[in-house]
Order: C-alpha cells, then sequence, then structure tokens
C-alpha cells in the first residue's frame, strides 16, 4: 500500500513536505511513521442507474488520516481525476490544517472519480446517496464529519444527511458541514474558504506596507474558493485584474467586476467571454505583475518552470497543494515573494465548518457576522504564530506553519502513547 501511495504524485509530494519537516523538527522514527501513514483508506464502487437506464459503476474513496485528537474532518469531492493517492495527500494536508489551527480535528478526505458537469441532478442525487450508504459505517459526528469540496456543494451535503438521518430515524444534523442553512448549517460557511484567502492576502499585504486600495490581484480559479475570494478582495478595495477557470482566462487592466462576473459564470459556466474583458493565455495570467496571485484551483498548478516567472508580491495559496516542491524552493531561494501555504491561506472552510459542527452540537445558531468576525480572529492569530516561528527559526513560512501543525499531532502521539 505504501508504495501504491507514494506512486501519486500528489500524495509523493504531501510525503515529501513531511518527511522535509519531520528532519526540521527532528522527530523520532516510531512518531514520525505513525503520523505519516493515514489510518483508514476506504475504497467503495458505486453503481448506479443512468438517466439512459443502463448501469455504470464510479470509484469512490474515503481516507482518514489520524483520529488521535478528534473525529476526523474533510470535503469530499468529484471530479474525474481522483485517485485514492490524491485524496490520501488531501487527508494528510487536511490533518496539519486542522492542528495548526488548533481545531479538535484529524484529518480526512473523499471522492468518487466523476465528472458532475456531465451528469444529471438525478444522477448526482443517485451516486451521491449510495456513496453515503456506503460511508455509514464510517462517518459521524464523532468519528468523521465530511464537507463539501471541487464538485460538491451543500446540496450534497443534504443528500447525505438525509441518508444519515434516514437510518437513523431522527435528525442528525452533526454528521456533515457545509449543508444548507435551513437544514441547521452555519451562515458563513459557502464564503469562509474565499473569505480567509482573502483576509490573508491582505494581512500580508499590511505586513508588506501596501494599502489594499493601492493593489491589483490575480486569482487561478473561479469555483466557490476563488469567486468568494475575489469578490472579498475587490469589496476590500484590490482591483482584480484577471481570473481564470477549466474554461480560459480574462483580463482587464482596470480591474473587473466581479459581482457581474459571478453573475455572468452562473448563466453561461465559465468566465470566458466576460463583455468587459479581453483574452489571456492561462500561463500568462499567472507571471502578470500583480500585488496578490491566489492559485485556487488544482494542485501543483505552479511547478519550477513557472516559479522563476512569477511578478506577484504575494502567493495566496487557496487551493490545496498548487505549489510543487521545486517551485517552493525556487520561491523561497528568490525571498521576494510572501508565501501564505495552503495549510493556513484556505483554512477558513474547515475552521467556519468546525464553527458549525459545534453549533449543532449544541443547538444553537451565530449571525453570519458572528461566524466571520471569529473565522478572522483565529485566522489572525495563526498567521501571527507562523509569521513569529518563521523569524525565530529562520526558515520558510511553508515550513513554519507545516512544523507547527505537525508538532501538535506529534505530541499528542507522544502523550497517548501506542496501543498495545
Amino acid at each position: 500500500m505504501r508504495e501504491t501511495l507514494l506512486a501519486n504524485q500528489t500524495f509523493a509530494m504531501a510525503a515529501e513536505q513531511f518527511e522535509q519537516t519531520a528532519d526540521f523538527l527532528d522527530l523520532e522514527q516510531e512518531v514520525r511513521e505513525r503520523c505519516k501513514w493515514p489510518k483508514r483508506l476506504l475504497t467503495f464502487s458505486l453503481p448506479i442507474r443512468m438517466d439512459d437506464g443502463r448501469t455504470e459503476v464510479f470509484f469512490g474513496y474515503r481516507v482518514q488520516h489520524h483520529l488521535s485528537r478528534g473525529p476526523v474532518k474533510g470535503g469530499i469531492r468529484y471530479h474525474p481525476d481522483v485517485e485514492l493517492g490524491e485524496v490520501a495527500a488531501l487527508a494528510m494536508w487536511m490533518n496539519w490544517k486542522c492542528a495548526l489551527m488548533k481545531l479538535p480535528y484529524g484529518g480526512a478526505k473523499g471522492g468518487i472519480a466523476c465528472n458532475p458537469r456531465e451528469m444529471s441532478r438525478g444522477e448526482q442525487e443517485r451516486l451521491t446517496r449510495r456513496f453515503a450508504q456506503e460511508l455509514l459505517p464510517f462517518i459521524g459526528e464523532n468519528i468523521d464529519v465530511p464537507a463539501p469540496d471541487m464538485g460538491t456543494n451543500a446540496q450534497t451535503m443534504a443528500w447525505i444527511l438525509d441518508v444519515a438521518s434516514t437510518q437513523a430515524g431522527y435528525l442528525v444534523p452533526g454528521v456533515v458541514t457545509g449543508k444548507p442553512v435551513e437544514l441547521q448549517g452555519s451562515k458563513g460557511r459557502t464564503q469562509a474558504t474565499g473569505h480567509g484567502v482573502a483576509f490573508a492576502a491582505t494581512r500580508a499585504l499590511s505586513r508588506l506596507g501596501i494599502k489594499a486600495k493601492d493593489s491589483s490581484a490575480v486569482i487561478q480559479g473561479f469555483g466557490n474558493v476563488g469567486s468568494h475570494a475575489a469578490e472579498t478582495l475587490m469589496f476590500d478595495g484590490v482591483s482584480v485584474k484577471g481570473v481564470s477557470d477549466v474554461g480560459g482566462a480574462i483580463w482587464n487592466d482596470g480591474g473587473l467586476d466581479i459581482v457581474k462576473l459571478r453573475a455572468y459564470v452562473r448563466e453561461t459556466g465559465s468566465v470566458v467571454g466576460f463583455p468587459e474583458s479581453e483574452v489571456i493565455d492561462p500561463q500568462e495570467l499567472l507571471c502578470q505583475e500583480v500585488d496578490i496571485l491566489a492559485p485556487c484551483a488544482m494542485e501543483r498548478a505552479i511547478g519550477k518552470e513557472l516559479a522563476p516567472k512569477l511578478r506577484c508580491k504575494v502567493l495566496a495559496e487557496g487551493a490545496n497543494g498548487p505549489t510543487t516542491p521545486e517551485a517552493d524552493a525556487i520561491i523561497e531561494e528568490r525571498g521576494d515573494i510572501f508565501l501564505i501555504p495552503d495549510v493556513l491561506c484556505n483554512a477558513g472552510g474547515v475552521t467556519v465548518s468546525y464553527f458549525e459542527w459545534v453549533q449543532n452540537l449544541q443547538r444553537f445558531s451565530w449571525t453570519e457576522r458572528e461566524v466571520l468576525t471569529k473565522l478572522e480572529t483565529l485566522l489572525a492569530s495563526t498567521f501571527d504564530r507562523m509569521v513569529s516561528f518563521a523569524e525565530a527559526r529562520k526558515c520558510g513560512h511553508r515550513l513554519a506553519a507545516l512544523a507547527l501543525g505537525i508538532k501538535e499531532v506529534a505530541d499528542v502521539k507522544k502523550t497517548r502513547g501506542l496501543y498495545p
């Protein structure tokens, strides 16, 4: 199984980051091995009836990295390229993220290899309900609490909630987060990840002495994370000049109206063709001279070829693992880019998921302003801890963030001991 996981580029990248951090922390071998490998790797075959009457089998995955600090937490993504190794890598990163943010969770991730864009709503619902049925023995408010990710949304979580509640015989809102507000979801959850990316990016600008109203940004990816990050940045006074999605990339040197752009994407499905813009090559977009570059799409988007060409002052990683280790080394050697690593930058989603879980357990509801204020408070304190650690230990921000998270997990492992 180790060889299978390491054969996946994304898991190999996550493992390399872990080993570098473990060396930095001088972790002893026993704890290192226990921290690195996931606790559970689950694979399911999911046969469903398609709209045309044929039966198609999809493959779904759920990886639970560690339950040492509490139930595991992580999203479910629907994408054609979902693989067990990728899911395991995302679960590992989620583990360090939760520990860094001091949330009482371990990391998890799930997914189905499918293309939701080519499926009807009925097909998506049948696939989700079948997946939920298979997951039921392994999820719950004290075990594993899924949430939306790429290709899924609040409706997806509502279907999972319905399956779990039907089986239980009563409403079990704590089984998932990121669900609709009317099903005891949390206000502020939908925009939480993107809001957090924007908040972290403007905090970095402040440390660099740059005012938001005098700054510019480029956003790669215009899904839930990228679109909300762009909108929040615009409301903060940042000029969002360029945006890309799976269809292509657009540019407006005077700044895009993100509210209009989001409405356009809801109608057309892509940013391409937006009237107040011109076409730009997606790779060239990433190399434009702007203050903030926020990769909010897929992992491994910035490699060693692209890293020397970046002309941003702040690299705000809205996606998981968008920068390869080779690119990391180049960026750190350059020394002119303020990196906000993914385990901190996109932690807004899991943080507000934690708030939602707490509200479900208490049967209590907070206002959107309360939720976002609590989020900003946690992000600010973690941001400052990361920067202080990096300055004190003379290391990069990614190493600092991972070291803080991994040490938290390692200390718990050592304290609890090895059973039997």
